[in-house]
């Protein structure tokens, strides 16, 4: 009466769990960005919780400071953010699809 799976089950699965892993890198890339957008408050816990994970999952690739591409001048910050976290957040969306479809049996 054990619980036992077969092996395309544990590939699905590890096929789920990965997307949903990139999803949620991606989501906290695009909500990072939006706060940058919205001029949110940094003070916050939140925000700066987001902000912070953004960081990290941006890979240094698509980082706001030295990302894809640096704008200068008026409102460079949310530039930077929109574009390097919105390519940043498609990429973990095309990465998480590529990788279901290569796990999945």
């Amino acid at each position: 009466m054990g619980f036992s799976m077969t092996l395309p089950q544990v590939r699905t699965r590890a096929a789920q769990l990965l997307w949903a892993l990139c999803v949620l890198f991606a989501l906290f890339l695009a909500l990072g960005a939006l706060t940058f957008a919205l001029s949110a408050n940094a003070d916050n816990g939140l925000v700066s919780f987001v902000r912070s994970v953004a960081g990290w999952v941006d890979l240094g690739v698509f980082s706001r400071d030295n990302g894809i591409k640096q704008f200068t001048g008026d409102n460079a910050d949310v530039k930077n953010a929109l574009f390097n976290w919105g390519i940043g957040a498609i990429f973990w969306l095309v990465l998480g699809r590529v990788l279901d479809r290569v796990v999945r049996p």
